[in-house]
C-alpha cells in the first residue's frame, strides 16, 4: 500500500519541480498577471473538459450491455435538445476566454508603460550570436549575459537584433517579445524581489541558441547605483569596433561590462547600419582607421 502511494507522490513531486522559477513562480507584476490570465482561462477551459469527462463515464456505464434500462435506438439521428447542450457550453467558453484574452492584451500591452512613482530604468537590449547586449543610455554602461536592475522599479526595455531574429524571455517577470533586425521592440518588466531571475531566448537562432541565456539580477536601488559606479571605473570602452568584435559569432559568454557606449550606438544598431564590419567603419571612421 505505501509502495502504491509512494509512486504517485513522486510522479507528482517530479512533475511540479518544474515550476520553481518559471512561468508560475512570478516575481513581478507583469508575471503575476500574465499567470492569473493562465489560471483563468485554465479554469473556465475545464468548463468544457470536466462535464465531457463526466459525461464519457456515465454514457459508458449508462449503456453497458448489462443495463436493461437503457434504450436501444438504431434509428435516432438527431436531437435540437442535444445540440443546443453541446455547443452553449463551448460557445460560452470561447466567449469568456476571448474576453479574458481581448482584456489583458490591452492592460499588458509590452509598451504600455507601468504605473510607478518611480523613475524607470531605460535598457536598450541586443540580441546577437549567441549573447545579448544591455545597453544603459542613462548610465552610460553596458553589460553582455547579465542585466542589472533596481527593485521595486520599473524598467523599459527597448530590443532589436544584430542579425537573426530572436526572443527576449524572462519568464518570472514578463512573458517573451520578439527581436527583429531593423526594428524596435518595446517591453515593460518589474521586479518586486530581490533575487537572480533567469532570462533566455525562446526562439531558435542557431549552433549556440543552447547556450543563449543570461541573468537578471534585480537588486535594491542603491546597490544598484553602486553597480553602476563600479561598472564605469572598469572594463573596456564599447565603441565601434568593440561592437565589431563583440557581434561576431560566440556562445557560452562570460558575463562581462563596458564602463562607456559610443553615442548613438543603438540607434545605429537598430537602423541596420552596423550590421557588417564595412557600413560600421564608414560610419565610425575612428574604427576604420584601428583596423588599418
Amino acid at each position: 500500500m505505501r509502495r502504491n502511494l509512494f509512486i504517485p507522490a513522486l510522479v507528482v513531486a517530479v512533475t511540479l519541480g518544474g515550476c520553481t522559477g518559471g512561468v508560475l513562480d512570478p516575481k513581478g507584476p507583469i508575471a503575476l498577471s500574465e499567470r492569473q490570465i493562465l489560471f483563468n482561462a485554465t479554469g473556465i477551459m475545464l468548463a468544457i473538459v470536466i462535464p465531457v469527462m463526466v459525461a464519457t463515464l456515465g454514457v459508458a456505464f449508462w449503456f453497458r450491455a448489462s443495463n436493461k434500462h437503457a434504450r436501444y435506438l438504431p434509428d435516432f439521428k438527431e436531437s435540437g435538445r442535444i445540440e443546443i447542450l453541446i455547443w452553449s457550453i463551448p460557445l460560452m467558453t470561447v466567449l469568456l476566454v476571448g474576453t479574458v484574452a481581448w482584456i489583458s492584451a490591452y492592460d499588458l500591452d509590452p509598451p504600455r508603460p507601468l504605473v510607478s512613482a518611480a523613475k524607470p530604468v531605460k535598457v536598450q537590449a541586443v540580441s546577437l550570436d549567441w549573447k545579448w547586449l544591455f545597453i544603459y543610455p542613462e548610465e552610460g554602461v553596458a553589460s553582455v549575459n547579465r542585466l542589472v536592475i533596481p527593485v521595486g522599479t520599473p524598467v523599459r526595455l527597448e530590443l532589436t537584433s544584430s542579425g537573426v531574429m530572436n526572443s527576449f524571455f524572462v519568464p518570472q517577470l514578463a512573458g517573451q517579445i520578439y527581436t527583429m533586425a531593423g526594428m524596435v521592440t518595446h517591453l515593460n518588466i518589474q521586479a518586486d524581489y530581490s533575487g537572480t531571475y533567469r532570462g533566455m531566448s525562446a526562439n531558435f537562432s542557431g549552433d549556440g541558441f543552447s547556450d543563449m541565456h543570461f541573468d537578471v539580477d534585480a537588486v535594491p536601488p542603491e546597490r544598484f547605483a553602486d553597480w553602476v559606479a563600479s561598472t564605469r571605473s572598469a572594463g573596456t570602452v564599447l565603441d565601434a569596433q568593440a561592437y565589431v568584435n563583440l557581434v561576431k559569432p560566440s556562445s557560452a559568454v562570460a558575463p562581462f561590462t563596458y564602463r562607456s557606449v559610443a553615442s548613438g550606438l543603438f540607434a545605429r544598431i537598430h537602423n541596420a547600419e552596423t550590421q557588417s564590419d564595412e557600413r560600421l567603419c564608414v560610419t565610425y571612421p575612428e574604427a576604420k582607421r584601428a583596423e588599418r
